[in-house]
Parts: structure tokens; C-alpha cells; sequence
């Protein structure tokens, strides 16, 4: 259990850095909005290379990845379902409530867990991939549309994912893992470096905004956000654990990894996306926020459970 809490309290610190830096005043919401950029268009499409060109992407084709796509379509198709006919949300704002209740942070703490409770950071790989290849492509073509106010021809409705950074940096990733090619060091070692820059610039940013934006639930409907937090939390791991136990006949450690890694919380980087796009990000934020504490307990009583 120690590589939970290990990397919850990772997370915690570098937000916490944050949120004192703006108690401070040494950054005010400028920077947040700096920082996120940064993020977004330079240090996360340089990790991911990295990330996926060291990945098992032949992992992305098991069996298992239905029952992780089954509990993302789930949670994301119920909070649609919901923002089109209870909340009246436009698009944009649907499109990040969605990601807020399906995109797990398979990236900097999915990899510690699996790494410390699963035993192997493999098997988050598949997840990974899942979000990277497309769910986020998906994610970040509906945002451009709504951003541009009109969804445009299908060449480039088709084409704007991959004028999409993140995207880029993804594709780049899975090449060189399918592939094999080596990316010599002058060119792997300046992505690696600023490629780290990513994580923490996503939680400063995130903490910075936790203590300069508005309060937890002030600006949006607690409804919502308890919502997206309760499909989140509940329902995508039991949806994937259904799926995987009983329609394909996992067992043992294999399901603990699945619904583990379902359990997982939002990711950062959907702050990000809410801030780059304007849309919902005080939803994205609380539920970041509410999930990550959540999931601890969460993912004890399933290793309890399951393990």
C-alpha cells in the first residue's frame, strides 16, 4: 500500500507548492495561465514522446482494454447524457464535464501505482494509450470545434486532432515504439528535460488556481460536481470490473490492475485543456481535487478487495 499514499503525497506536495506560491503573491492567476500553456504546447507533447516510445503499445490490442474502454464510454456517456438534459450544458463545457468523469491520471500516478501496488508499470500502458491515441484526440477536436464556433469541413474536423501538439507528441511516441527506432541523445535528452517539466507545471498551475479562483463548488452546481465525482470514483470501476469478471473472464491480478487503474483519478491535464479552451474549468478543478482524495480509500478497498 505504500506506493498509494506515496503517489498521492508526490502529488499533494508539488500542489501544495502552488497553492503557497499565490498565497504568497510570488504568482498570481497570470502565471497560472503561463504555466498551463507551457503544459500544454511544450512539456506534455515532449513527454509523451518519450513516455510512448518506451511503451508495449501491442498491450493497447489485449483483451482487457474493452473493459476499460466500457467503464470510459459509461462514465462519459452518462455525464453527456446528463449535461444535455438536466444541466443544459453547451459544448464545450459537456465535452470537459466528460473527460472530468472518465480520463483517469494513468500518467503521474497511475505509473507509481502500478509500479508499487500492481507490481509492474506496464499495465497501465494500455490505458495510456487509450487516452492519448483517443479519447483526448476526440476530446480536444470537439474544443476546437466549439472554440471556432462551427465544426468546419470533414477534412478538417478529420485533420485537427493532428494539428493538436498533444496529439502530435503522441503519434510521435507510438511510431518509435512500433518501430524500434532510437531517438539519438542529442535530440532524447533536451525532450526528456523539458518533457519533465510537464507534471509539475500542471500541479503549480492546479494549485495556484485552487487558491486564487473561486471556492470548492462556489461557481458551478454541487449537483454537477458531486456527479462527475460519483461516476468517476464508482461508477467506471465497477462498470470495468462487470465487464472484465463476468463478459471476458478475468481474474486475479490481471482484474485488480483493470479496475485499479479505472479507479484512478482525473487526470491534471484536464485543468489544463478547461483553462486552454475556457470551458468548465472550476468543474475540472473541483473534481480533480474531490477524486484524488477520494481514490485513495477507493483503490485501499479494492486492493483489499481484489488483491
Amino acid at each position: 500500500m505504500q506506493g498509494v499514499f506515496t503517489g498521492f503525497a508526490t502529488i499533494a506536495v508539488v500542489i501544495g507548492v502552488g497553492v503557497l506560491l499565490a498565497h504568497l503573491r510570488v504568482v498570481d492567476l497570470e502565471a497560472q495561465q503561463v504555466l498551463s500553456r507551457l503544459a500544454f504546447f511544450v512539456a506534455s507533447p515532449a513527454l509523451m514522446v518519450i513516455t510512448l516510445s518506451r511503451a508495449d503499445v501491442h498491450s493497447v490490442l489485449s483483451a482487457n482494454l474493452i473493459a476499460t474502454s466500457a467503464g470510459v464510454v459509461a462514465s462519459a456517456g452518462l455525464y453527456c447524457a446528463l449535461a444535455r438534459w438536466v444541466w443544459h450544458r453547451g459544448l464545450g463545457d459537456a465535452t470537459i464535464g466528460a473527460l472530468s468523469a472518465s480520463y483517469v491520471n494513468a500518467g503521474n500516478l497511475g505509473i507509481p501505482i502500478a509500479s508499487y501496488v500492481l507490481g509492474n508499470a506496464a499495465l497501465v500502458a494500455p490505458t495510456l494509450l487509450l487516452q492519448m491515441l483517443v479519447l483526448q484526440p476526440l476530446g480536444l477536436a470537439v474544443l476546437d470545434a466549439d472554440a471556432r464556433g462551427r465544426a468546419g469541413s470533414v477534412w478538417q474536423v478529420l485533420t485537427r486532432p493532428f494539428r493538436n501538439p498533444l496529439t502530435l507528441g503522441s503519434l510521435a511516441g507510438v511510431v518509435l515504439a512500433l518501430t524500434g527506432w532510437t531517438l539519438p541523445s542529442a535530440l532524447a535528452n533536451p525532450l526528456g528535460l523539458i518533457g519533465n517539466m510537464a507534471v509539475p507545471s500542471m500541479l503549480v498551475a492546479y494549485g495556484i488556481a485552487l487558491r486564487l479562483g473561486p471556492g470548492l463548488g462556489r461557481a458551478g452546481s454541487v449537483t454537477e460536481l458531486a456527479t462527475t465525482s460519483s461516476i468517476k470514483l464508482v461508477l467506471q470501476p465497477l462498470v470495468a470490473w462487470f465487464v472484465a469478471a463476468h463478459l471476458i473472464g478475468v481474474e486475479g491480478h490481471a482484474l485488480l490492475a483493470i479496475v485499479v487503474t479505472s479507479a484512478l483519478p482525473t487526470a491534471q491535464n484536464i485543468f489544463v485543456h478547461a483553462t486552454r479552451y475556457g470551458r468548465a474549468t472550476v468543474l475540472a478543478r473541483d473534481t480533480i481535487l474531490i477524486t484524488t482524495v477520494g481514490a485513495v480509500p477507493v483503490i485501499l478497498l479494492l486492493a483489499a478487495l481484489l488483491g
